[in-house]
């Protein structure tokens, strides 16, 4: 985990971004001349994200909030012919370039093979946004992007090869399946600086590649672009484990969509189903059989870019991996740019997190006057129910909740409809100890909500005829 004082270095750092490289010159004069005069003005040029062109449809230009039609004449056969005929051959990931530019062309095509569409990616060199995540790149750990498509991970990429290369001097290698990082031809693009760029014939090879990399080329960091196969992620498992670092983008929009993508799950560690013994499963509330991190992380670091000016930081992946697997929320180091460029770090904060034993002593004190008010809190003991569930509807409702350590100091017991009958020994000392049972169909807020209601209306009628 980053420490605080890292944090506290790195507020109020300046992100100077900015200075892009575009060449969309070279990207407009492929397209057809109308089109070139619809996108003739600075105005029209700024935040241009991508051209698309349907047979049969108005083009369009696409920008990061919203789409502008081009003209109203539909495109035709003809009008991708002409673009076609300007492009390099088409991959087998469909996707062309323009020699010496980072814009990619990809194709749509129909049954039949035929180029029925095409999407125009403009393709910007951005200096400067490296500076969020500087630190993470002087530790010497393997970094994972996870974002969705336009949000940058691509372009962030393509600057921290340049940075490990050119200013911290390490060996690097790029892994450039569609020519997207380095750009399309066989001199790679000035914006990965001194890296080295390997290209990929098949995109099904990539993981053969990354191996060929680490074999033949002695690489201290190797930067990949979409790691999507099953194959991919047990070469870059290989990779980190013969002591190189990595750098790459995957596909999911947080690291809890990655962890429960089956393919590339073994990124974060992967998962794998334990069965607990009868007295494990009780002091931690759950069920006999539970889910846990089965390895050591590929990447011990994740970043979430949720846009290019804010973006969530994992540095500990094992950590928020085991958090989310026992239904703990993640705890990310919150990093954006405000509008002046400077760098704001938001860390986690400790007193909202829930210690690694599920069932703990906790006392929530009401802030106001509680809706369901008592003498003395209600002591809650789980069984197959999450308590951070129990923590977060108390806290909201401003109710007096103490979770319970054992059933022999609890009120009540709250439990989920199927783990129960899991549990007999739970039911028979709650009879044995006069602690009833409240069940709920399902491990979700409102449910806890609507049973914690009912359960401190009890107690407090119970401690009124006492």
């Amino acid at each position: 985990m980053v420490s605080a004082e890292v944090g506290s270095l790195l507020s109020g750092v300046t992100v100077k971004e900015h200075r892009v490289t575009d060449d969309l010159d070279r990207l407009l004069s492929v397209l057809p001349t109308p089109l070139q005069l619809s996108l003739a003005t600075t105005a029209q040029r700024e935040g241009l994200l991508e051209v698309v062109l349907d047979l049969g449809r108005k083009p369009e230009a696409r920008y990061p909030h919203g789409c502008v039609d081009l003209g109203s004449k539909p495109v035709s056969s003809e009008d991708l012919r002409l673009i076609i005929d300007q492009l390099g051959s088409f991959g087998g990931d469909n996707r062309a370039g323009i020699e010496g530019t980072l814009h990619r062309i990809s194709a749509l095509r129909n049954r039949s093979g035929l180029v029925i569409g095409l999407t125009c990616r403009v393709g910007r060199a951005v200096f400067g946004t490296v500076a969020m995540v500087r630190d993470l790149l002087d530790s010497a750990q393997s970094l994972l992007l996870l974002g969705p498509p336009g949000v940058g991970k691509t372009t962030a990429l393509r600057e921290i090869a340049r940075v490990l290369a050119d200013d911290f001097g390490k060996r690097v290698v790029v892994i450039d399946t569609s020519n997207e990082i380095a750009g399309d031809g066989d001199v790679p693009h000035p914006a990965i600086g001194r890296a080295r760029r390997m290209q990929v014939a098949k995109p099904q090879w990539q993981h053969r590649v990354m191996i060929e990399a680490v074999e033949n080329h002695m690489p201290e960091v190797i930067v990949i672009d979409e790691i999507g196969t099953e194959e991919e992620a047990l070469a870059a498992r290989s990779i980190a484990e013969r002591g190189v670092q990595l750098v790459a983008t995957a596909h999911g929009n947080a690291l809890e969509n990655l962890l429960r993508n089956p393919t590339l799950s073994d990124l974060v560690g992967g998962v794998q189903a334990v069965t607990l013994g009868d007295d494990e499963a009780r002091r931690r509330g759950s069920r006999k059989a539970v889910l846990e991190r089965s390895a050591a992380p590929t990447f011990p670091i994740a970043v979430e870019m949720h846009s290019r000016s804010r973006w969530l930081v994992h540095t500990d992946v094992a950590g928020t991996v085991d958090r989310l697997l026992r239904g703990d929320g993640a705890r990310p180091e919150i990093r954006t740019v405000d509008r002046a460029g400077c760098l704001k770090v938001e860390q986690p904060l400790p007193s909202l997190l829930r210690p690694p034993t599920p069932l703990i002593k906790q006392v929530i004190k009401p802030a106001q006057k509680p809706s369901v008010g008592s003498s003395a809190p209600l002591m809650i003991f789980c069984c197959g129910i999450a308590a951070r569930l129990v923590t977060q509807a108390a806290r909201s409702r401003h109710w007096p909740v103490q979770l319970a350590e054992d059933l022999a100091q609890a009120d009540a017991v709250l439990a989920g409809k199927h783990q129960l009958g899991l549990h007999p020994e739970v039911r028979r000392e709650a009879r044995d100890g006069g602690v009833p049972i409240h069940v709920i169909k399902a491990n979700s807020l409102p449910q806890v909500q609507r049973a914690l209601e009912r359960l401190l209306r009890h107690h407090n009628a119970r401690l009124t005829s006492e």
